[in-house]
């Protein structure tokens, strides 16, 4: 399963075009993106694929030079529980 990248998003769709799961976070000040939602359908779900969508989000925004928060009540907790893995 491969990732998407898109501006400001991360994404997994079927090859109908059918989407599985995704992550947006669009830029909501200079340099700051906001991690707004998180979405993985009931069939990916028990994959860890929320978090690996949380992981790779941050890690495209930092390879930007941005910074990020998080309205995502999901991505708040997996960032809090992660910080070692997403630390500069």
């Amino acid at each position: 399963m491969e990732f998407k990248y898109d501006n400001n998003r991360i994404y997994i769709e079927k090859e109908d075009k059918t989407l599985l799961a995704e992550i947006t976070f669009p830029e909501v000040e200079t340099g700051v993106c906001d991690i707004n939602h998180t979405y993985v359908s009931d069939e990916l779900r028990g994959q860890g694929i929320a978090g690996k969508l949380v992981k790779a989000a941050v890690n495209q925004i930092k390879k930007e030079g941005k910074t990020f928060r998080t309205s995502c009540s999901y991505a708040a907790s997996w960032t809090q529980k992660h910080a070692d893995e997403i630390a500069d």
